[in-house]
Formats: structure tokens, C-alpha cells, sequence
């Protein structure tokens, strides 16, 4: 793996210490990955007051709160692709007990069903959470605050549902499922319910007014641990941030990532920075979008997100309840190692053949008035628009049958390419999602 340069090493602690000391954190650790595995970990301050200049490090456990609601999505998608639930079955089919009709798994996982934010019984003032019984009773008196799709509402009360879902479609408890579905293929050994016992932070608030902190309580959530009962730690994290950007089929395809990671609803909707996916956020910072979530319980303030073009990532762990913005300090962190020490580019790799059927198709074909050039890579076929921006990758085809072929990713992703030859054997036509391309340029109907 490629290490990151000292000079950004020393800029990424300084980025720590400053955050640390301005926003008055007892202990935080930050951390980034890069290439799949955790490149950079430090941390400033102290895990616990009591010992006080023990810096908290990557194996220091911190409550991570609403990341929960990551790994209880990535289980509800894995059921999908089972085939035990689709994402427009309704809770209904599932709880049969619910009284709110036609609320779908996708509304439930993007945060648009219109649901409340928290059970009733105000939860966190009372410091008492429901148990599966009181939790489903207790989503039949909550209100339904807003309709479906219409605005993104953030709830931690329809995250624990999709527990609830796991749990039946699992027979066995949502960690248990977790556990199996994913801590244990990704070798997450210390992402736990709660603290494990092992090296942790203890939480504290920081009141606004003297400098002297005080411990916040540990909460067990019961039923909501679905929507933010999980401890874990940075080099855990790293590992699932790693998943994000490359994932293994073990736990979850990457075609089910992607699409868990296609925006369904824009939480900003003044500046189009913050969308929501699946169960990720999806945080737009300059021409960048970065995936993950952020967490917060008492005393316990947390953030990870990664660029999964670059597979680089940030985590912020931090033991306060009024923390600076977990998402900004990790995303500052994976930002540092992008801007000022980026992977150096993939060699390229000469092929090895062209596939006879495709020599005559290879060049320049107008379509709509515009060029695109048809080259082969590593024995496939690509077309790309010449000019294109960097980012937008060729459109790349699989062969089906003789001259048909399906689009597989890039510009026209699913359609079909059509190849017509002429008595000879030679190319004349294409027709790309149904659209004619030409060798010459050529006006709409100008071919017949």
C-alpha cells in the first residue's frame, strides 16, 4: 500500500490537535483510509479524564450512534437480494400489527416516509427506550408528520422498524443478524452493541461556561439499537469504509451498493451538498461526493465518510456531546490526503488481442450529429464522446451474441448495441439504445 507522505502525516495530526483544542474535546481520534486498509490513525487529548494524558487511539471504542443505521440497511438490502422482501413491499407485510398503511421499505431506508423522528414517550428525556413490544405499540401512536417523498425527515424511530423487519426475516435478533451478515465476514471484532470492555472513551458534556466536564451517562437503546446502538472503533471503521468503496459479495454486491448509494432524496435542498441513499448520506464537498454517516449519543460524537472513486476515507471519533461537525473534520482528513497526496495513477497495461467480429467497428461514429470514438480495452468494446470530462468514464459493452451487445456502464448503461453489416461482411450502421450511428455525420432521417 501506498503510504502517505510525512509532510501530510504532520498536517492531518495538526488538523487533530487544532479541532481538539478549539472546540474544547476531551479525546478524539481521527483516521483515514486509503487502498482498502486504515493508512493514517492519530489522536489528541485524553480517552478518559481520570488518566489524563492517555491519548484515545485506532482501537479505542467510542460510540458510533447513528452509523447503526448503516449496517441495518446493508442487512435490509441483503434480505432484498434473497428475495425475502422487495424495496416497495410495505412495512405492513412484515408487522402486520402496523396501523400505518403503505409505508414502504424504500421510504423507511431514505427517510421519506413521513414518519416522526423518535418514539413516543419522549426517549431521550425520560433516558427510557423501548423494548420489540413497546416499540411497535408505540409506532402506532406515533404520527405520521408529513407525506411520503415530500421533504427528507430524518427518523430514528423507522430505523428501529427496519430492525424489527431484520429481526423477524432473520429469526434471530437484529445484532445477531448483523453480526453474521457483516461483522463477522469483514472482521469487525470490536463493533459491538454497546461497550465491549476493551480500550474505550469515556463520554463527558462540556458545558459552554467553565472548562470542568462532565461524564455523560451509557445508554442502552433496547429496540432502537438498530437506529444507533453500536460501539466501535477507527480501525473497524476503516474497514467498513473500505467495504463502501469496494465491497465483497460475502456481505453484499457492488451493483447493491451503488444503488444504495444513488441519491433518493436531497436533504439540502437549498444548495444540493447533503442527498441521502439507502441508509448513506451522500455529502457533496466541491466536485467530490463522499459516503457514510455520522452519529451522535451523549458524550460520544462521531463521522466517516469515503470518496469511493478513490476509495479514500475519513473517521473523526470524538468523547464530547457538543463536538465540532463530525462529517467536516473526517471529511477534512480524506480531503488533506487527496488534495496534497493523491495515489499516483494505474500503470496501464498493454492488451493482448482485439476480438475478430470487432475490427471493423473500432473508430469514429456519428450519432445525433456527434462523434464517438469505439475503442477496445483489455479486449472490450468502449465508446466515449471525445472532449468528454476526465470523470465521466467510456460507455463499456459485453458481447450478448454476434453484433449485440449491452451497454454495462457509462453514458446509456443497460441499453442495447446493434451492429449491421453489409454483404461483405463490413460495418454500415449501429444503433446504440435505438439511436443510428453513422461513419459520416448525417441529419435526423438523412440515412433512408
Amino acid at each position: 500500500m501506498t503510504e502517505i507522505a510525512a509532510k501530510t502525516q504532520s498536517d492531518l495530526s495538526r488538523i487533530l490537535a487544532e479541532r481538539q483544542s478549539k472546540h474544547r474535546v476531551p479525546g478524539l481520534v481521527g483516521a483515514v483510509v486509503r487502498e482498502g486498509a486504515l493508512a493514517w490513525s492519530g489522536g489528541a487529548g485524553s480517552a478518559d479524564l481520570e488518566t489524563p494524558g492517555v491519548a484515545p487511539t485506532a482501537d479505542t471504542q467510542y460510540l458510533i450512534a447513528s452509523h447503526s443505521k448503516t449496517f441495518t440497511a446493508v442487512a435490509i438490502m441483503a434480505l432484498r437480494d434473497e428475495g425475502k422482501l422487495s424495496l416497495d413491499d410495505r412495512l405492513e407485510q412484515f408487522v402486520p400489527e402496523s396501523k400505518h398503511a403503505g409505508i414502504t421499505i424504500r421510504q423507511m431506508l431514505s427517510h421519506v416516509s413521513g414518519m416522526q423522528r423518535e418514539p413516543v414517550g419522549d426517549v431521550w428525556d425520560q433516558m427510557k427506550f423501548p423494548d420489540r413490544e413497546q416499540l411497535v405499540a408505540g409506532w402506532n401512536e406515533a404520527e405520521r408528520i408529513g407525506k411520503p417523498h415530500h421533504r427528507f425527515h430524518y427518523s430514528n424511530l423507522v430505523y428501529s422498524l427496519l430492525g424489527e423487519i431484520v429481526a423477524r426475516l432473520d429469526g434471530r435478533s437484529w445484532y445477531e443478524s448483523v453480526q453474521a451478515r457483516i461483522l463477522q465476514p469483514l472482521e469487525m471484532r470490536r463493533t459491538t452493541v454497546g461497550m465491549d470492555g476493551g480500550p474505550a472513551a469515556t463520554g463527558y458534556y462540556v458545558p459552554p461556561f467553565s472548562d470542568v466536564p462532565v461524564r455523560e451517562p451509557l445508554l442502552s437503546l433496547g429496540a432502537m439499537d438498530a437506529c444507533g446502538g453500536l460501539a466501535s472503533t477507527a480501525e473497524d471503521l476503516a474497514k467498513w469504509m473500505a467495504f463502501i468503496a469496494d465491497p465483497v459479495d460475502e456481505v453484499l454486491s457492488k451493483d447493491t451498493i451503488d444503488e444504495m448509494c444513488q441519491p433518493q432524496i436531497m436533504a439540502d435542498v437549498d444548495r444540493w451538498q447533503l442527498g441521502f441513499g439507502l441508509g448513506f448520506m451522500l455529502l457533496r464537498l466541491g466536485e467530490r461526493v463522499f459516503v457514510g454517516h455520522t452519529g451522535g449519543m451523549p458524550g460520544h460524537i462521531t463521522g466517516s465518510f469515503v470518496h469511493r472513486p478513490s476509495g479514500t476515507a475519513g473517521i473523526a471519533l470524538m468523547n464530547t456531546t457538543s463536538a465540532p461537525d463530525p462529517a467536516g473534520l473526517a471529511t477534512d482528513l480524506a480531503i488533506k490526503v487527496l488534495d496534497d497526496d493523491p495515489l499516483p495513477p494505474k500503470p496501464w497495461i498493454p492488451g493482448t488481442s482485439v476480438p475478430d467480429e470487432l475490427t471493423g467497428v473500432l473508430g469514429t461514429w456519428f450519432t445525433e450529429g456527434q462523434p464517438f470514438v469505439f475503442s477496445v480495452r483489455e479486449g472490450r468494446l468502449e465508446a466515449a464522446a471525445p472532449g468528454a470530462p476526465a470523470h465521466k468514464g467510456p460507455a463499456v459493452f459485453e458481447r450478448i451474441s454476434a453484433d449485440l451487445y449491452r451497454t454495462v456502464s457509462g453514458r446509456e448503461t443497460g441499453e442495447l448495441l446493434r451492429i449491421t453489416r453489409d454483404s461483405t461482411g463490413d460495418p454500415t450502421t449501429l444503433h446504440w439504445a435505438t439511436y443510428l450511428c453513422t461513419r459520416q455525420p448525417l441529419a435526423f432521417g438523412q440515412h433512408h
